[in-house]
This record gives C-alpha cells, structure tokens and sequence, in this order.
C-alpha cells in the first residue's frame, strides 16, 4: 500500500509511502487517500495529520508520467477526480494537518492546502511548478492558495512556479508555523491537541462559519454565522461547556 492509516488514541495519521517516488501522487495513491479519508470520517477520530514518508519529501508532485499521452476526456476526468478526493479532505468535519518536511509541490501542495493547517520544519520547500511544465495546477491549486496568501502573491506563485522556503511560507501565511525537525506524527499530534479536547460539533461550526466567509457577501456571512451560532447554542456541548465555566471545572463533551 503507498498510503498508510494509523491511529494513537484520537489522532488519525495518513502517511504517503512512496519515497522511491518521493511520494508522487499516481491516480492509484489517489484512491487510497480517497479510501483512508473515508475510514477516518468513520473512525470517531478527533483529528487527522497528513505526512509523508521519508525525509526527503512530503509529496513532490503528481506522477507526471500518468499525464502523458492521454486524450481531453481522460485530462478532465482526472482533474476532477484529483479535486474530488481533495475536497472530501478539505470538507472533513474534524481538524486535519499537513507536516510539510522535504518537497511539497504540485498536487503535493495541493494536497496540503486542502488540510485545515500546514506546519513545515526548516527542510520544507513549497511550490506550484505547473507552469514550468506548459500546465497550470489543476487540483484546487488556483482557488485555494488565493484564499489562503491572498490573490496577488497567490498569483506571483502560481505564475513564476518558483520554489519558497519554510520562513517565507510562515511569512506569507501558507503554513501557520514553522517547527523544528522531528517525527511528522508526533509534530503534527502535538500541533492537533489545541483542539482535540474541544466539542467536535463546535469545530464543525466554526469551521463551516470560516469557510463561508469566501463564499458570501459580509451581511450574508453574518447571517451565517448568526445560524450557526445559534445552532451551536442548542448543542449539549454547549451547555456542558457554560456550566464548566460557571463551575470553574473542565468540560466533559460528548460530541452531541
């Protein structure tokens, strides 16, 4: 298998396993990132940390030699089948990760940008080359990177195709810190216990809350939020949450 699926108590890890490719997403990989995401949303876990295999890269890119050779209808079908897969992670109702260490390009970064967050260590680097190549990146790469670093620098990424360190990721907003070297897993479980005690449906709502405010006009988003808010108001959680504080105690949510 070129994607393995673990666990440690609440934490899901998905690993890409495929370092003699640097972890080069084939259509194959692709399927079972599909799968493990599926298990993950089945499993009750409270986070999910996306890694890849080896020192030398998280994810360099798609496997080009797929790409070759292949009529209109079979280039769309794998754009869409490369943007469904990553929509099914971004959509994940729980926090997700990406420990970026080593190469993180193309559909890699891609694949990173659908995470909830990025943390890198200082060996990261991190692009869009498609452009390079005669292509442009056509798994989510064009509409999520401008919500994340803004549309001009977004662009100036997407058109050069040039390669950026860790420290200007962190600048520029890409990934939300840099970290010293270590173990993906245990960087990316320490970086998911800011939330993982925290009600799952609350999460959820924030999250949803967030990620309309890209869609929506400010007076609709408001509404939305308001929605939302209120939602989260008739949640146990939340009154397991009120009542902690009054009684100066730690909340014991249930997730409902």
């Amino acid at each position: 298998m070129s994607v393995e699926l673990s666990f440690r108590e609440d934490v899901a890890f998905l690993t890409l396993n495929r370092p003699e490719a640097l972890n080069a997403l084939s259509f194959g990989v692709l399927r079972e990132i599909s799968s493990a995401i599926d298990e993950v949303k089945a499993s009750g876990a409270s986070a999910l940390v996306v890694s890849g295999h080896g020192d030398k890269a998280f994810c360099a890119g798609a496997d080009i030699k797929e790409l070759t050779a292949r009529c209109l209808v079979e280039q769309r079908q794998g754009a869409s089948f490369g943007q469904s897969v990553f929509c099914k992670l971004d959509e994940l109702s729980i926090p997700s990760i990406a420990v970026l260490k080593g190469y993180a390009f193309g559909g890699g970064l891609e694949l990173a940008l659908a995470c909830t967050f990025r943390v890198a260590t200082p060996s990261a680097k991190m692009g869009l080359p498609e452009i390079k190549l005669g292509l442009i990146p056509g798994y989510g790469g064009t509409q999520r990177l401008p919500r994340i670093v803004g549309p001009a620098r977004a662009l100036e990424l997407i058109m050069s195709g040039k390669t950026i360190d860790a420290e200007e990721a962190a600048r520029i907003g890409l990934v939300s810190r840099v970290v010293d070297e270590g173990d993906p897993h245990q960087i990316g479980e320490a970086f998911s216990r800011q939330f993982t005690g925290h009600s799952k449906i609350a999460l959820m709502l924030a999250k949803q809350a967030v990620q309309r405010a890209f869609d929506s006009a400010l007076e609709e988003g408001l509404r939305i939020e308001a929605d939302l808010s209120t939602l989260a108001y008739q949640t146990n959680d939340a009154d397991e949450g009120m009542r902690a504080f009054i009684e100066k105690r730690k909340p014991a949510f249930r997730n409902w």
